[in-house]
């Protein structure tokens, strides 16, 4: 049967509630594999369409968004008025509390979210934009190798007109620092160390704090274009940072922090977002 395929047709951007590591911010490459008859064309699927309709319905489906594993027994969902309410207890993390527009969250019914767990989903979800010759789809769901230092992280932006306002999803990202033009491995761990399975929080959208079972929380909560969204998480899980959490801003205050541990010395900070994306600072 013929067959096209399309590597790295997308990255999807999202973070996941995690029974051990809390909120966790990912991203994974996906490739796609199309069998079925040729079209009048010659063709299985057009390749443009294929990055249209396909990209796109992935992308709608489950970039940006909180995945939630809905068998899991540490879970609770609540759902009404097109919101969404999902607790996590955890052992060691606490609670951790999103409230949201129904279209920020998506839960799977699955007991963990993984590549596994997802794919069999959107497989499923594309079947539906797929013309009738196109037989079956199958997608391949993978994070990048990275060489090097990286970290999960998840945060939202309250000020963005598009999905990055949602105020749980993430990335998972490189970092690259360099000191004088060198690069600093071990500037880079500590980094990666910090930033690992962390909430990266504006100090502004911090709309309470308080204590539950001997656990500080904070309570983060603004209204953006697409709703209202509020997110409750453990203190020890949170970054703070005095602006919002942009891939600028946030390799600007990298890097300021490290200028304030070697005055002299010339800091390049390349913090990535993702896959292949990111943002330079230089002091």
């Amino acid at each position: 049967m013929p067959a096209l395929f399309v590597k790295q047709l997308t990255v999807i951007d999202f973070s996941y509630y995690c029974a051990t590591r809390g909120l966790v911010g990912e991203s994974w490459l996906v490739d796609v594999i199309l069998d079925g008859q040729l079209n009048e064309e010659g063709m299985v699927f057009d390749f443009g369409q294929v990055k249209k309709t396909i990209k796109q319905t992935i992308d709608d489906f489950v970039d940006h968004k909180l995945l939630v594993p809905g068998t899991h027994p540490a879970i609770n969902i609540a759902a009404e008025h097109g919101r969404m309410n999902v607790t996590l207890s955890t052992e060691n993390r606490g609670k951790i509390i999103c409230d949201a527009p129904s279209s920020a969250i998506i839960t799977i019914d699955a007991s963990e979210i993984s590549p596994s767990t997802i794919t069999p989903v959107i497989e499923q979800h594309l079947k539906q934009v797929l013309p009738d010759n196109v037989e079956n789809i199958t997608l391949k769901l993978y994070p990048e190798i990275i060489n090097g230092s990286f970290y999960h992280y998840s945060h939202g932006l309250k000020k963005h007109k598009g999905c990055c306002q949602r105020i749980a999803h993430g990335h998972r990202s490189a970092i690259n620092i360099y000191r004088n033009g060198e690069p600093d491995p071990l500037l880079e761990a500590d980094y990666a160390n910090q930033f690992r399975d962390i909430y990266i929080g504006t100090k502004e959208d911090i709309t309470g704090e308080f204590i539950d079972n001997d656990m500080a929380y904070f309570k983060f909560a603004y209204t953006a274009q697409q709703g209202y969204f509020e997110l409750v998480i453990s203190q020890p899980h949170c970054y703070l940072i005095d602006s919002d959490s942009t891939v600028e801003l946030i390799a600007q205050h990298i890097a300021n922090t490290i200028k304030t541990a070697y005055p002299n010395d010339k800091i390049t900070v390349n913090a990535f977002e993702g896959f292949k994306k990111g943002a330079i600072a230089e002091l």
